[in-house]
């Protein structure tokens, strides 16, 4: 109904719509008079003449725009789903969430708050799926997939991952699967969506006018109806995923390993188990499993894991026009990958024993599933593909902890280069996939846990040597600050962990009133001798000079881009020298006055002349941001690191 209509007076509306209803007039007449007399009022009168099936069928379709747009009237388009001609009911239907779809594009999200004239896009399209899953157990026809499949696509790309239309998707394939579970909302959930199929009655269907002559639909057609209900299925848990943040690889590590948590912090189990949005989330991606469940994929095959590691991504197969058989539709990859992230993950927090298990190891596949999404344009790949890259992340912290490395040994062991032309090992390129999510993935738990996922993997690299030609290559060649910060803290873990793996027949004796186990001597590890120091020093700790030449405004964008890779390369500085000797057995010979002359001098001649620009107002407060407070806490480590005992000893050499 066109908005600048003026308002009918209802009585006379009413009597309207009664007096000319044909054979008083005819249908095109009747039609313009209804939509002149349209108004909240004349809805109950309208729904009695609307009992007339025959004249439903004539005009039910050509309603459907109009009445859906005022509000209380579902129960009229109800009364259209059930008497209506099914075929063009459906068609008018698809066309008015197409509209609703062209008005989100164009910025009219339907998000302003509702009136008692005015009805959301939410309820519009909560209204027109419920007369979807009418309309289509009405039509008899020998290829009703051919209608399934249009309004599938129409679906998808007119859904909007909120817990509404989400709970109304889900009704949706209920009802068109024939699959009957216990309705929404979970006892976790306060969603509550109108499902006239489910409530209704079904008695009050007209047939189909247009019914085939033929006898019943096609053989096939129950097989590819199923099929395609479930490529939109796992379409719908992509898109659901990736809008809102689930959190698994985080709670996952919040169960791996409790001793990070922080005291006095809720952590993110609590939240998911306390707040009830975080709850209602949980509840729809389960519901979203079930149904898949329900609609025949529940394990793993080798044919599903197969299509997933080694054919092309899927982003929208629903689009793909007059597939040969069910075979010839496929299923969304993003949507499949996180329903195995959510068998594993709910398997692990939620104690799901029924759940399955992935026949999978972080090599070859889930490797393949990085390489599948993050080596073309890695930055773009992981911000259209939030949930699916955090559904990795998850999928590789439950390999990981289940020791689910590699299948079995091979004469090439995974970790070691495969030939004299190929020295990029799989752990290196694992470690660098999944630092490329820990430095663009939006959402900060999850960067997080990518780190914490590359540290694991690298550590269990069986090669030390392909361990530290890792650390290397990122500390050589990366760009990002941040990464080659974590590089060093990953560095400092393999000396640590190398020297606390020896036996105690290797441990040097110590004293017994000493609270920590003195590293051991030198043995055959690289990361327990001199040799991987001797390896990264000039990555680590580079040649600094050039800073002396430059002023103070150069300074400030040097560190405020190097800031964490400096402040890390500091603190390993400390680890190493600062310790009255601790470490000494890991250091190159002359190590400790080749970093100070051409590193540490420079460094903090750098930031002292930095210091004395900004106290004589030259850099104003504003030009450093956040970085102020970055230099005071790498001015103060690097004058601790000045008077450490290694670098009191060189000063005396």
């Amino acid at each position: 109904m066109a908005a600048d209509l003026p308002k009918p007076d209802p009585a006379a509306a009413i009597a309207a719509i009664r007096d000319a209803r044909p054979p008083a007039t005819d249908r095109f007449t009747y039609l313009t008079i209804l939509e002149a007399n349209l108004c909240v009022e004349v809805l109950p009168a309208l729904n009695e003449i609307l009992q007339d099936a025959e004249l439903t069928q004539e005009i039910g379709w050509d309603l459907v725009f109009n009445l859906v747009n005022l509000p209380g009237s579902e129960t009229c388009l109800e009364t259209i789903a059930r008497l209506g001609n099914p075929r063009e009911v459906i068609l008018k239907v698809l066309e008015t969430l197409e509209l609703l779809h062209i008005d989100s594009q164009n910025g009219d999200d339907g998000e302003e708050p509702p009136t008692a004239a005015s009805v959301t896009k939410e309820t519009k399209f909560i209204t027109l799926l419920g007369m979807l899953a009418i309309l289509h157990k009405r039509i008899k026809t020998r290829y009703p997939s051919r209608f399934l499949a249009q309004t599938l696509q129409t679906v998808h790309n007119t859904y909007l991952p909120n817990q509404s239309m989400t709970a109304s998707v889900i009704n949706l394939v209920h009802s068109l699967s024939g699959r009957r579970r216990p309705a929404l909302p979970s006892r976790k959930s306060s969603i509550n969506v109108a499902n006239p199929d489910q409530d209704g009655d079904a008695s009050k269907n007209a047939p189909d006018p247009e019914a085939d002559k033929e006898d019943g639909e096609d053989p096939a057609e129950n097989a590819m109806q199923q099929k395609l209900l479930l490529s939109f299925a796992t379409c719908i848990l992509e898109i659901y995923t990736s809008a809102h943040d689930l959190a698994w690889a985080a709670r996952l590590l919040e169960f791996y390993i409790p001793e990070r948590l922080v005291p006095r912090r809720q952590t993110l189990m609590a939240a998911f188990r306390e707040e009830q949005e975080l709850l209602e989330r949980d509840a729809i991606v389960g519901q979203l499993v079930a149904l898949i469940t329900d609609l025949g994929l529940s394990s793993y095959t080798t044919g599903f894991l197969k299509k997933l590691t080694d054919g092309p991504i899927s982003n929208n197969p629903l689009s793909v026009e007059s597939p040969r058989g069910p075979d010839g539709i496929a299923l969304s990859t993003g949507g499949c990958i996180s329903l195995i992230a959510y068998w594993v993950f709910s398997a692990t927090i939620f104690d799901a024993n029924q759940q399955p298990r992935p026949q999978i190891n972080l090599f070859p596949e889930h490797l393949a599933l990085l390489e599948k999404f993050l080596s073309d344009d890695p930055e773009t790949q992981i911000d259209k593909s939030l949930g699916t890259i955090e559904a990795l992340v998850t999928i590789g912290l439950w390999l990981q902890s289940n020791d689910r490395i590699y299948a079995a040994p091979s004469t090439t062991p995974v970790g070691k280069p495969k030939s004299t032309d190929d020295s990029t090992s799989d752990f290196m390129k694992y470690v660098h996939l999944t630092t490329l999510i820990a430095l663009y993935h939006p959402r900060i738990h999850v960067r997080n846990a990518a780190s914490t996922l590359a540290g694991l993997v690298l550590h269990a690299d069986p090669s030390e040597e392909d361990r530290l030609r890792i650390l290397y290559d990122l500390l050589e060649n990366c760009m990002f600050a941040s990464l080659k910060a974590q590089a060093i803290t990953w560095l400092r873990k393999e000396i640590i962990a190398a020297s606390a793996s020896k036996t105690p027949a290797q441990q040097p004796a110590s004293s017994p009133e000493a609270d920590t186990i003195t590293p051991p001597t030198p043995t055959a590890s690289i990361f327990t001798t001199s040799q991987a120091i001797e390896t990264v020093q000039y990555v680590v700790f580079p040649n600094l000079n050039s800073l002396r030449t430059q002023d103070a405004a150069e300074l400030v964008e040097f560190l405020g881009q190097n800031t964490p890779f400096v402040l890390q390369a500091v603190n390993f500085g400390l680890f190493l020298w600062g310790g009255a000797g601790k470490w000494a057995h890991v250091l190159p010979d002359n190590a400790d006055a080749t970093v100070k002359e051409r590193w540490l001098e420079p460094l903090v001649d750098a930031l002292d002349r930095v210091q004395k620009s900004i106290e004589g107002g030259e850099l104003e407060g504003e030009e450093l941001g956040s970085l102020r407070f970055d230099l005071d806490v790498l001015g103060e480590r690097l004058r601790r690191l000045e008077i450490a005992e290694g670098f009191k000893a060189a000063e005396t050499t």
